[in-house]
C-alpha cells in the first residue's frame, strides 16, 4: 500500500509517498480501515518542522484526521462491520486509569494524538482500536468528515467543558477562518451565545458571517479590544476563544469582561504572552488551557454534524500524491477552512 512518510524535518520536501506492506490486525479488538480522505492541521506543520522536546523516530507517518471504510474487524469487535463508513477519532489513551474510567480520556497521563505521538492516518489502510473510530455522519461527504474530528473535538471541549459557555453570553472567536475557529463560531451559535468573530481578511470575515457570527472584526487592525467593548456597551466578552497566541494575546486579554474566561488551545504566532496580574485578580478573570477532547466530546460533535449544526469548511482538496503542495498551501497560501487530501490512485 501507499503511505505518506516524513523522512526528515524541515521543509515540505521531507514528505514522500512510499510503499509498505498492508497492515494486518495485530489483535482481535482492532478494525482495519481503508482511508478515503484525510485533512491537514497546523499540528502536521509543527511535526514536519520538528517540535522541541518531542523526539519523533523517522520515517514517520503523519496525519490525525481521516475518514474511510472498514474492510475487516477483529473477532472481539461486535459494534462494527466491514463496509461501515467511519470517521477517525485521533486521541489515544490507556483506557484503564481513573481519568479514562471517568470518561475524561483527554486527561490520561499517556494521552497522545495519531500522527504525533504515534503513526498517523496518512496511509491507504490503517489498523486501529475500535474506540478510535466513529460513524461517519450521513450529512457529510468523506472530505467534510475528514475535516471534522480534531478541530471539532478541540473547539467543543474548549467552549462547553472548559469555558462553560452559557446561553446569552458574548463569545469572541479569534481567527474564525481556521479549522477550530470556524467550528467555534458554529458551536457558539448552537449554544445560544452572541458571537463576535475576527478574520484577517475580507474573505474570512464573510465566512464568519455565513457561519453565524453577529459581528465580525479584523484582528489585524489596532484596538480590537476597544471595538469589542463598543459592541458590548463597555462590558467586553464573557468568553474569548484563543488559538493565535502572541500576536493577538494582549488585545484578547483586554477584550475580556469582568468574570470572563479566556480559553486557549494553541499559539500559531508564538508562545510568549504577558499577563497583568492586577487586572486578572481584580476582574476575577480566568485563563484556561485546553487540548483535544474526550470520547464523549467526539460523539457529541458527530451528533451535531448529523443535526447539521456543524458543517466543516473546506478550503482546498489535493491528491495524497500532492502532499508537499498541500503542506505548502496550508503554510503559505491558506485562505480559510480545512485542507483535504483524497485518492491514492
Amino acid at each position: 500500500m501507499k503511505v505518506v512518510q516524513l523522512t526528515r524535518h524541515g521543509a515540505s520536501s521531507g514528505l514522500e509517498i512510499m510503499e509498505q506492506e498492508k497492515p494486518i490486525l495485530s489483535n482481535q479488538d482492532q478494525v482495519l480501515v481503508e482511508i478515503r480522505t484525510a485533512s491537514l492541521n497546523h499540528l502536521d506543520l509543527w511535526i514536519r518542522r520538528g517540535l522541541p522536546g518531542l523526539h519523533i523516530p523517522l520515517p514517520h507517518i503523519p496525519g490525525s484526521d481521516a475518514a474511510g471504510v472498514i474492510v475487516e474487524v477483529g473477532s472481539n469487535v461486535k459494534e462494527w462491520r466491514a463496509g461501515d463508513e467511519v470517521v477517525i477519532q485521533p486521541g489515544t489513551f490507556c483506557g484503564k486509569c481513573p481519568y479514562c474510567l471517568a470518561g475524561k480520556e483527554d486527561r490520561c497521563a499517556s494521552y497522545g494524538i495519531l500522527g504525533e505521538t504515534e503513526a498517523g492516518v496518512m496511509q491507504e489502510f490503517v489498523c486501529l482500536p475500535s474506540h478510535n473510530i466513529g460513524p461517519k455522519p450521513q450529512t457529510l461527504s468523506f472530505a467534510e468528515a475528514a475535516a471534522l474530528p480534531l478541530a471539532a473535538m478541540t473547539s467543543w471541549n474548549m467552549l462547553k467543558n472548559r469555558a462553560q459557555l452559557k446561553q446569552g453570553e458574548t463569545l469572541l472567536v479569534l481567527g474564525a477562518g481556521s479549522g477550530v475557529g470556524s467550528m467555534a463560531v458554529q458551536m457558539g451559535r448552537y449554544l445560544g451565545a452572541r458571537v463576535i468573530a475576527t478574520g484577517g481578511s475580507e474573505e474570512k470575515q464573510k465566512l464568519a458571517f455565513s457561519l453565524g457570527a453577529s459581528e465580525v472584526l479584523n484582528h489585524r487592525e489596532p484596538d480590537l479590544s476597544k471595538r469589542v467593548k463598543q459592541l458590548t456597551e463597555g462590558r467586553g466578552a464573557d468568553v474569548v476563544f484563543e488559538h493565535i497566541g502572541e500576536a493577538t494575546w494582549p488585545e484578547s486579554m483586554k477584550a475580556l469582561a469582568v468574570g470572563g474566561r479566556l480559553v486557549t488551545c494553541g499559539a500559531t504566532t508564538g508562545v510568549r504572552a504577558e499577563i497583568n496580574l492586577r487586572h486578572l485578580f481584580y476582574k476575577r478573570q480566568s485563563i484556561l488551557g485546553s487540548t483535544m477532547g474526550s470520547l464523549a466530546d467526539f460523539y457529541e460533535c458527530l451528533h451535531l454534524a448529523n443535526q447539521k449544526a456543524l458543517i466543516p469548511v473546506i478550503d482546498r482538496v489535493f491528491r495524497f500524491e500532492q502532499i508537499q503542495a498541500a503542506h505548502d498551501h496550508l503554510e503559505f497560501d491558506h485562505s480559510f477552512g480545512k485542507v483535504i487530501l483524497e485518492g491514492w490512485n
